[in-house]
């Protein structure tokens, strides 16, 4: 096993609003570093403070599916009545393995409808072997194993529970959308602007990173600051159901396993979101929109966020879900790294 180490390590803590994209993550084969990955990343204290900052930490992005325990919230503030796995669905971008689906279904059937009013974005399954076993059955892509449609239907039951049309919900005018829109406005202390489409077919709005995190810091310390609240209920659902939240495989899923009460949502061109029961958060956005190094920089953002200091963590497990191979005749031979304060540098 070849441990990766870079060349060079971004400054920690240079962050400025408006400053240009930094260094978060380096792709290192052998002992050279081959590629490099910018953007900008936040970390917050329990306070609210900037713990760490790379790049602008008030860069105005779609968060995507980050946005979602969000938009949970704002549904259950409509009369949305979910708990446990299905709640953790709504606010997930699920590996539609027959679980995730099976869930899917319930809820649903629990408003009274069924597949055919799912509006999202026909897809296979995430997973590769639920997308194998969904061909093999002869099924090709539908909504249902699209990773909203837990989401979706989640957004089907609110309307369903509001008395609101199920046919337009994903309409920006929606008293849905509108009350998603007031929700994230609320808890990210700005404006939720820039509205377009997101993947799914859903609304999406911009939101600054900063101000993604102080959304995500209330959620997750919600269950001792404010408990039985629609942000506690989603917490809670989140932490509970990891696998509900991503599935099999899934980086957001290992860690919210490996620390209790931690809340992690990924999103698509390389966001994501975290914070721990203290209220200690971060939010980050890969300037290329790769995936890749993302559950490098994750891990490297929550050992500044102080997670490895938590009661009950699992280190190790941490460790490993944050670890990306460079692979070379599919060995490993490299990883990717975060470069900033935080990495992993042993």
């Amino acid at each position: 096993m070849v441990t990766a180490q870079p060349t060079t390590l971004a400054p920690a803590g240079n962050g400025a609003a408006g400053a240009p994209a930094a260094l978060l993550a380096q792709v290192v084969r052998g002992g050279l570093v081959e590629s490099e990955h910018l953007g900008h990343l936040v970390v917050l204290d329990p306070t609210g403070a900037v713990r760490l900052a790379v790049g602008d930490p008030d860069k105005v992005v779609y968060a995507r599916s980050s946005l979602k325990p969000l938009q949970a919230v704002a549904m259950l503030r409509s009369g949305l009545d979910l708990r446990g796995a299905q709640l953790a669905l709504a606010a997930a971008s699920h590996n539609a393995e027959p679980g995730h689906l099976e869930e899917v279904r319930a809820i649903l059937a629990g408003a009274g409808l069924d597949e055919s009013a799912l509006q999202n974005t026909p897809t296979l399954p995430l997973d590769p072997a639920a997308a194998l076993d969904w061909q093999r059955a002869g099924r090709g892509p539908e909504p249902v194993a699209q990773n909203c449609s837990g989401k979706h239907a989640a957004m089907l039951a609110t309307c369903v529970a509001a008395g609101w049309d199920t046919g337009a919900y994903r309409e920006l005018d929606h008293p849905l959308q509108r009350a998603v829109r007031q929700t994230l406005a609320e808890l990210t202390g700005g404006p939720a602007g820039d509205p377009t489409v997101d993947g799914c077919g859903a609304p999406l709005f911009s939101t600054s990173l900063s101000g993604l995190a102080r959304a995500f810091a209330t959620i997750a310390r919600a269950p001792q600051a404010a408990p039985g609240t629609p942000e506690a209920r989603v917490a809670a659902a989140m932490s509970a159901h990891p696998w509900h939240v991503a599935g099999t495989g899934r980086d957001a899923t290992d860690v919210m396993r490996a620390a209790p009460g931690l809340v992690a949502k990924d999103g698509a061109e390389g966001v994501y979101a975290a914070a721990l029961p203290d209220g200690s958060a971060l939010a980050f956005k890969v300037a290329d929109g790769s995936a890749r190094p993302r559950p490098a920089i994750l891990r490297a953002a929550l050992r500044v966020a102080g997670a490895d200091q938590m009661a009950g963590v699992d280190v190790g497990a941490l460790d490993r879900a944050g670890r990306v191979d460079v692979l070379g005749h599919g060995r490993p031979v490299g990883a990717v790294v975060a470069a900033f304060g935080g990495a992993d540098r042993a």
